[in-house]
C-alpha cells in the first residue's frame, strides 16, 4: 500500500524533476541488476530512504534548517520510503511518497511489523515523529509543535520511544545552528520529556541488548570544537551517561551511526569529519583493543584509512588541527548509515561515482560491504535522488528492560568520587594535596550574533579570547584524605568538576560534562581514570566520604552566577594594579590593567590575553618563574587527556607575582583567590551570549561595521582585518577614554602629534560616538546591560519549552495525561 502527501509547491516539483534528469547521464543501475541471489540478501527485504543529500553547512550535526533559523533556507525536499525485496528478485516498492519534504531516520519495530521515522512535509514544516505499519498503511504523527524538530527516533524495550529534538532550545557554541538533545516519549506520543541534557548535540540512538542506549555526542569544554565527537551510552531513564569510545583524538571528527554487530562485542560505526555532511568511512570497532586510533578499527572502508588517523603530540602548540578533525573529506568514495547483517555483511549508503567511471557528484546507492574487502551496488535510485538508511525489514531479538531510577519529585542528585588519585597522571599528586572540587556548570548558549571573534573557535558573539564557553561556579565540596568524595548538585545541569589544592588552586579539571538526573546518584573511580574500569554500584563501601551522607555545595562568594570578567575580577586590578599599571605609566607599557571598554574586551584581558602565549606543559614538573606565560590557559585545547598542573594558575606567571610582595602589594585571600579562579576556568570574559549590538562586528562592538572601517582609513590601523581584527594584539580604541585609544596613537605619529588634523578629529569623534552608545545601551560584560530583542525572543522560546518540560514532569509524577 502506498502513502502519499499532497504537494503544496507544484511549479517547484517539476523543476526539481528536470534537474533530476540532467543530473542523471550516466544510466542507472535498475532493480532487476541489483544481487538478489548473494546469500546475505536472497532472503532479505530491506527498507531504505530516497533523499537528496543534505545541503553542506557548518558542521555534519546541521541537517535540520529548522525553519526561523540561520540555515533554513538549505532546506530542499523530494523524499520517499521504499523497500527492496530480494526474494523477489529486487522489487522496488514505495511505502510513503514526500515529493516536497524529507522522510529520515527511519526503525523498524522488534516485531518488524511497523517503522518510526522523522519526516518534514515541506519547506514550511518541521521535522516530527511519524509511525505507520510496515506496508504502507496506518501514517499517524506522534510528534508536533512549532519550530522544534524530532529526529532519530529509535523503539524501547518496553515500547517507548527515544529520539533526538531541539525542545531544549540551545545553539553551537562554535557557531549558530541549532542543537539537539535526547528526549523520550510515551508510545503514542505522550509525555515527551528530556533524557540527555550536554551543551551540544546528542543523536543516533542505538539500543544495545542490556537494553541502555548507545548514542553520538559532540560536546566540549575548555578544548578544541572538531574532535569533541564520540559514543556514549546511557539508560532509557536518562540515568548514567557514559563514554563509551573516542573523544580524546583529533581525528575522527565525528563518530556517529554506531550499531551493535550481533553476537558480538564490537560495532559498525562511521568515522567522520568535523566540517562536512555526516559521511566518511565505515568501520568495525572491538573496543577492548583500545578506546581511541587505528588499533581498535578491525575493518574498514575504505580498507586503509591509517593516513586519516594520524594525531600528533599534545604539545604541539599551534593547533594545526583543520586537517586531522577534517580528514575524512579527502576520500574520494564517501559511506555512510551501516547496518549489520552479520559479522561480516554490512548494508550501507554509499557514493557512486566510482562504480560507473564517472562522477554523479554526490549522489548515494545502497551498497552491501563484506569482510573481504567486496562492495557490491545493491540499488541506485533512478533520478538524482540518492539513497540512504538501509535496514532489513525482519523481527528482531527485544532487548533487556531497563527500569527507571530517576525520582522527577527531586530538584537534585548525587555524585560520588571514589578516588581522585586515580586516573591518568594522578599518580604525581602526592595524597592530601587535593582538599576539594570545583562544581562548575557550562550554561547552554541561547543566543547569537551575525558576526564573529575568531582566533581559531568561531565565536559568534565573542565570548573569550579563544574559546567559547561560559562558566558558572555552583561552589566547593569537599574531598576526604583518601581522596573520597560525595556530593549534592542541582540535577540535569551540565557540569564539571576541578581538583583543587589548599589555596584554592587547579591541579586538575574535567574538559567534558555530565550530569546527574532527579534522584540519581551516579560516580565514578577516580579523576581521568580508565574508560573502561568500573565504578562501585553507589556510594558504600570503605571510603570516607561514602560513609556519611552528602556533602552541600559551599558557594563562591555568593549566589551561583555566570562568571563575568568585569565584576569577578577587574575590581581586584582597579584596588590593587591599576595606580601603577594604567595609560602613561611606565609599569602600564609593560602590563596595562586598565579597565577601559574596547571593541571587544576590557583593556586588562586583552593585554593580559595578548601577552600570554599559549605553551602547553606535558609534565606536572614545576617550571621557572622565567617558563611560565603570564597566564597559561589551556584555551581551544587538544582532545586529549593532560597531566594535572599542564594549564591553570600553578603554570601562570601572574600568580607567582600575585603572591609575591610585588612593590608592598598583597592580596587578600578572597583577591588572590578571584584572580587565580578565572585562570583555572580558562581564563573568561563574558558571562552571556546575549548581546546588545548582535548585528556590529564580533556581535560587541557598539560601532556598526562601517564606522570600524572608517576608522580603520583614518587611521592605519587594521580594525576590521580578519574576524578579530588588531584586538588581537592588545586593546586599540578605549571608549572610557576616547583620547588615550592607542589607534589615534598611531594616527598622531602620522599627523606629527597634530591633535587639530580633520582626520583625528573624525576619528575620536566615531570613538566618542561609541562611548555615547554603551552608556545608552551597555553591553553584556557591564552593569544595566538588556539583551536585544531578538536574544530576549529566543530567552523567551526557551523558557516556553523549559516550563513545557517542567508541565511534562508534573503530569509523570502525578500519572496523568501529557500530549502537547
Amino acid at each position: 500500500m502506498k502513502t502519499s502527501i499532497n504537494k503544496t509547491d507544484k511549479v517547484f516539483f517539476i523543476c526539481l524533476i528536470a534537474v533530476a534528469l540532467l543530473m542523471t547521464a550516466t544510466p542507472p543501475v535498475s532493480a532487476s541488476e541489483a544481487p538478489a541471489d548473494h546469500p546475505a540478501l536472497r532472503e532479505q527485504t530491506l527498507l531504505f530512504v530516497v533523499r537528496h543529500q543534505y545541503a553542506s553547512d557548518h558542521h555534519n550535526t546541521a541537517t535540520l534548517f529548522q525553519t526561523g533559523e540561520i540555515n533554513e533556507h538549505k532546506f530542499y525536499g523530494g523524499s520517499a520510503l521504499k523497500t527492496i525485496d530480494f526474494k523477489r528478485g529486487g522489487a522496488v516498492s514505495t511505502l510513503l511518497d514526500v515529493p516536497d519534504g524529507v522522510v529520515r531516520d527511519p526503525e523498524i519495530s522488534y516485531d518488524g511489523k511497523r517503522v518510526i521515522f522523522s519526516m518534514r512535509k515541506n519547506k514550511l514544516d518541521d521535522y516530527h515523529i511519524y509511525e505507520m505499519n510496515i506496508d504502507g498503511s496506518g501514517l499517524k504523527q506522534l510528534t508536533s509543535g512549532s519550530g522544534v524538530s524530532d529526529i532519530d527516533p529509535v523503539y524501547l524495550p518496553d515500547g517507548s520511544i527515544v529520539f533526538s529534538s531541539t525542545r531544549d532550545y540551545k545553539f553551537c557554541q562554535c557557531n549558530r545552528h541549532i542543537m539537539a538533545n535526547l528526549f523520550r516519549m510515551d508510545a503514542d506520543g505522550s509525555h515527551i520529556h528530556q533524557i540527555g541534557g550536554n551543551d551540544l548535540f546528542e543523536g543516533h540512538p542505538h539500543v544495545m541488548p542490556d537494553g541502555s542506549i548507545l548514542y553520538d555526542r559532540w560536546e566540549y569544554v575548555d578544548r578544541q570544537f572538531g574532535p569533541s565527537f564520540g559514543l556514549w551510552t546511557v539508560n532509557p531513564d536518562g540515568t548514567n551517561h557514559a563514554l563509551f569510545y573516542g573523544n580524546n583524538a583529533w581525528s575522527p571528527g565525528m563518530i556517529a551511526d554506531a550499531r551493535i554487530i550481533p553476537h558480538t562485542h564490537r560495532f559498525v560505526a562511521t568515522y567522520g569529519s568535523c566540517h562536512d555532511r555526516p559521511w566518511g568511512a565505515i568501520v568495525i570497532v572491538d573496543r577492548t583493543r583500545g578506546m581511541d586510533g587505528l588499533d581498535p578499527v578491525i575493518h574498514s572502508w575504505p580498507k586503509d584509512i591509517s593516513e586519516f588517523l594520524n594525531d600528533t603530540d599534545v604539545k604541539d602548540p599551534d593547533h594545526r588541527h583543520s586537517r586531522r578533525i577534517d580528514a575524512f573529506k579527502r576520500l574520494r568514495v564517501k559511506y555512510e548509515d551501516p547496518f549489520p547483517l552479520s559479522d561480516r555483511h554490512i548494508v550501507c549508503s554509499r557514493t557512486v561515482s566510482e562504480v560507473k567511471g564517472k562522477s554523479k557528484g554526490e549522489k548515494t546507492g545502497i551498497f552491501l560491504l563484506d569482510a573481504n574487502g567486496d562492495e557490491k551496488l545493491i540499488y541506485e535510485h533512478d533520478t538524482a535522488l540518492g539513497s540512504f538508511d538501509p535496514m532489513p525489514i525482519a523481527p528482531r531479538p527485544r532487548p533487556h528492560v531497563v527500569f527507571d531510577r530517576t525520582d522527577l519529585d527531586q530538584t537534585t542528585g548525587r555524585f560520588y568520587v571514589t578516588d581522585v588519585y586515580r586516573g591518568a597522571g594522578m599518580e604525581r599528586v602526592p595524597h592530601g594535596t587535593i582538599k576539594s572540587l570545583r562544581i562548575v556548570e557550562a550554561p547552554p548558549k541561547v543566543e547569537w550574533t551575525k558576526t564573529f571573534w575568531s582566533i581559531d573557535a568561531a565565536q559568534a558573539p565573542a565570548m573569550n579570547w579563544n574559546v567559547t564557553v561560559n562558566k558558572r561556579i555552583l561552589g566547593t565540596v569537599p574531598v576526604e584524605a583518601d581522596g573520597s568524595a560525595y556530593f549534592e548538585v542541582p540535577a540535569d545541569r551540565f557540569l564539571f568538576f576541578q581538583a583543587l589544592d589548599e589555596n584554592g588552586m587547579m591541579i586538575q579539571s574535567m574538559r567534558s560534562g555530565t550530569l546527574v538526573r532527579p534522584g540519581e546518584t551516579i560516580g565514578c573511580v577516580g579523576c581521568h581514570e580508565n574508560r573502561q574500569t568500573t565504578a562501585p554500584s553507589g556510594p558504600s563501601g570503605g571510603s570516607i566520604a561514602m560513609r556519611r551522607g552528602p556533602s552541600a555545595l559551599e558557594p563562591w562568594y555568593g549566589p551561583a552566577r555566570n562568571f563575568n570578567y568585569l565584576t569577578e575580577v577587574q575590581p581586584v586590578f582597579d584596588r590593587r594594579c591599576v595606580s601603577c599599571h594604567d595609560y602613561g605609566k611606565p609599569a602600564g607599557v609593560a602590563l596595562n590593567l586598565a579597565n577601559d571598554a574596547g571593541l571587544v574586551f576590557n583593556t586588562s584581558y586583552l593585554d593580559i590575553r595578548s601577552k600570554s602565549p599559549i605553551r602547553w606543559q606535558p609534565s606536572n614538573a614545576q617550571p621557572t618563574i622565567a617558563d611560565k606565560p603570564l597566564i597559561t590557559a589551556v584555551d581551544d585545547g587538544p582532545p586529549q587527556v593532560l597531566p594535572p598542573y599542564a594549564w591553570g594558575s600553578h603554570r601562570s606567571r601572574l600568580i607567582d607575582v600575585l603572591r609575591d610582595d610585588h612593590y608592598g602589594v598583597r592580596l587578600k585571600r578572597e583577591e588572590f583567590d578571584r584572580v587565580a579562579t578565572w585562570i583555572d576556568l580558562n581564563a573568561p570574559y563574558y558571562g552571556s551570549y546575549a548581546s546588545a549590538y548582535p548585528d556590529n562586528p564580533f556581535g560587541r562592538s557598539p560601532l556598526t561595521a562601517n564606522e570600524l572601517a572608517r576608522l580603520s582609513k583614518l587611521t592605519g590601523v587594521p580594525l576590521t582585518k580578519g574576524r578579530t581584527g588588531a584586538e588581537k594584539d592588545g586593546s586599540q580604541v578605549s571608549f572610557t577614554r576616547p583620547q588615550l585609544s592607542a589607534c589615534l596613537s598611531q594616527l598622531e605619529k602620522l599627523r606629527k602629534g597634530n591633535p587639530n588634523d580633520p582626520n583625528y578629529i573624525e576619528a575620536l569623534s566615531i570613538i566618542e560616538d561609541g562611548r555615547r552608545r554603551l552608556a545608552e545601551r551597555p553591553r553584556a560584560d557591564m552593569a544595566g546591560f538588556v539583551p536585544a530583542e531578538i536574544d530576549r525572543e529566543r530567552q523567551h522560546k526557551a523558557a516556553m519549552l523549559t516550563e513545557t518540560e517542567a508541565q511534562v514532569r508534573r503530569a509523570i509524577v502525578e500519572r496523568s495525561k501529557h500530549k502537547p
